[in-house]
């Protein structure tokens, strides 16, 4: 059986990381290069680099940034944010990630999905869902939560992915900074409609949303940040009781310290 992942997120705007809650009210949660190093030091599986502020900036991805966080982390980092085109991808890649994450110009043109994955790789290519509850469905929203676009996100996932995506991160907006625990419902409706990995985010607050997420949501990884910027819980804490509930996890020597 596949090891579940443990990834922070870093959500970047102006150069800092930033949490909020429902991706408003932002505060600043620290420097991203120390902070990649400080969780792959931890035992993270993986880290995810968000440049929330690109897309309603319409600007591109800080690479400077990126290259800095990449040098300080030598584990898999999958940068979102502004990419809007094969070459900014590229750039992106060629700053030092692994995967680059679309999201708001892959609903505008669906297309540039399959050109990424033509042109890198659907390994490389990660589709960012971020879903809001809306009546008797979930109703997927963009430019960093702001924009609703009336695209049913299970519909959107199954799409994403028959043009290329090799992963999804999906995240409740509903959850996101509430500490009200991951949309287990939704996860499992998009996880149980694709065959490509599904990342866990929005809501965690503690070790069992981590456990639930996975059995519950039949997520493939579980993504969080306040938690683990403020030392809320520790990487080597989920993993714990994610192993303790018999799910595979990578247990290296910071993990399991």
């Amino acid at each position: 059986m596949l090891r579940r992942r443990v990834i922070p997120c870093l959500d970047v705007a102006d150069g800092r990381v930033v949490k909020g809650t429902r991706f408003v009210d932002l505060v600043d949660a620290g420097d991203p290069p120390e902070l990649s190093e400080r969780y792959a030091r931890e035992g993270a599986d993986e880290l995810v680099f968000l440049d929330i502020t690109a897309a309603p900036e319409r600007r591109a991805t800080l690479l400077d940034i990126v290259e800095r966080t990449a040098r300080r982390a030598f584990i898999p980092l999958t940068v979102g944010g502004g990419v809007r085109s094969v070459s900014e991808m590229r750039d992106v890649l060629r700053a030092g990630a692994d995967k680059v994450s679309l999201n708001t110009a892959a609903v505008a043109e669906p297309a540039l999905v399959r050109r990424c994955a033509s042109r890198f790789g659907s390994q490389a290519v990660v589709v960012a869902i971020d879903a809001r509850r809306s009546a008797d469905r979930w109703e997927v929203v963009v430019q960093g939560g702001r924009e609703p676009t009336g695209l049913d996100a299970l519909a959107w996932a199954e799409r994403a992915v028959a043009l290329g995506a090799g992963e999804l991160l999906v995240t409740s907006i509903d959850r996101d900074g509430t500490g009200s625990g991951f949309d287990t419902d939704l996860l499992r409706a998009i996880a149980d409609r694709v065959a490509v990995p599904v990342i866990a985010s929005g809501g965690a607050a503690g070790p069992d949303d981590f456990v639930a997420a996975v059995r519950d949501g039949h997520a493939d990884a579980v993504l969080a940040a306040s938690i683990f910027h403020y030392r809320v819980h520790s990487i080597a804490a989920v993993k714990a009781a994610m192993a303790a509930a018999g799910l595979p996890v990578r247990m290296g020597s910071a993990a399991a310290a």
